[in-house]
């Protein structure tokens, strides 16, 4: 049998290539290979501050977009239509220890995000529990693996330790205990500034919509930053250092399924015979020709937008059963009642 493969994102508005390189590739290349559920975790967006129209904007794009790009329909499922998340949530809750919570990095950074951009300062107490609800998301459908990166290690380090606690509270084996699925996942930085990743939260500049206009896409690979033309050599190797900027252009088109083009790129760039223009212009046409299936598909859907949703509904109502056999049966273990017993 196929191994099971878990993994969410949240819906923050309009994917960006950084987001489709580093794992919503990934997302569509495991299909073939797992059984995968992949979850658009809206509760987890509420942890941050947010309007909530555009919440319900973001969730319903971020799956059309995951649809566009090859995501299958019937591997999708929508958070809050699954009620037993939260509910497992707050029996997983009761088995975090406060320790445990206050060591999360992610809570740190975002909390000193908040105090740096709202007046108020108000950080919610699910900022700080929502690692248990990421917990439940990932156990409740049992997976063996979850594709996360570096950042994300920690959380599911904390999904193992529920899991283990309660599997050694009740005296069971009930849950898997999930293991971390590694794969090569390239790290896209900003073209505007490549010593930062790219993220939306940097401005407008720092990211490239994977469904943007051709043009706009286009002028912001070229106007991308590379080198003064002054980079030292390295005595070990003797070669010109690359500068972070063109490091993140090859990059780009390696990812775009262009490795003989940056072989050849990165030997003239050695020759010292590379001219930034043409690699520009070479990484824009890549990236146009990878995205422009994309962005047909995504008009496509929109076209049929209620279709769409009426698809979602019923693969998360599927895939709720699996999430209401396992709530019923941990609330058999832990001694609570199910409403049919």
């Amino acid at each position: 049998m196929k191994k099971q493969v878990l993994s969410c994102i949240q819906p923050t508005g309009e994917m960006h290539l950084g987001n489709y390189f580093g794992a919503v590739k990934n997302y569509v290349d495991l299909q073939s290979e797992y059984n995968c559920i992949y979850g658009v975790v809206d509760y987890h967006a509420m942890t941050m501050p947010y309007d909530a129209k555009k919440l319900r904007l973001n969730t319903w794009d971020l799956i059309i977009s995951l649809m566009a790009v090859g995501v299958k329909p019937e591997n999708l499922f929508i958070q809050s239509l699954i009620p037993e998340h939260t509910e497992l949530g707050w029996i997983f809750g009761c088995m975090a220890s406060y320790g445990e919570m206050t060591r999360m990095t992610q809570f740190k950074d975002k909390s000193l995000k908040v105090k740096e951009e709202s007046k108020d300062s108000f950080i919610s107490a699910g900022l700080f529990t929502y690692p248990v609800l990421q917990a439940a998301d990932i156990l409740i459908y049992k997976a063996d693996y979850v594709p996360v990166g570096k950042d994300q290690t920690q959380h599911l380090e904390l999904s193992r330790n529920i899991a283990q606690r309660f599997n050694s509270q009740f005296k069971t084996e009930y849950f898997v205990l999930p293991e971390i699925l590694y794969t090569e996942t390239p790290k896209i930085a900003s073209t505007a500034d490549p010593t930062r990743k790219m993220s939306k939260s940097a401005g407008e500049k720092h990211w490239i919509g994977v469904f943007a206009d051709e043009k706009r896409m286009t002028k912001q690979i070229k106007s991308a930053v590379t080198d003064a033309g002054d980079m030292p050599f390295n005595q070990e190797t003797g070669k010109r250092e690359m500068s972070a900027g063109v490091t993140n252009l090859l990059q780009l088109l390696k990812a775009c399924g262009k490795a003989k083009e940056h072989d050849e790129i990165v030997d003239l760039y050695h020759e010292g015979s590379l001219r930034y223009g043409d690699l520009k212009g070479i990484v824009a046409e890549a990236i146009v020709e990878m995205t422009t299936p994309f962005r047909e598909r995504k008009a496509e859907l929109l076209a049929d937008k209620k279709a769409v949703k009426n698809q979602i509904k019923a693969s998360s109502a599927e895939i709720r059963k699996t999430a209401q056999q396992t709530l019923r049966e941990v609330k058999e273990i832990t001694g609570l009642l199910n409403v049919k017993a």
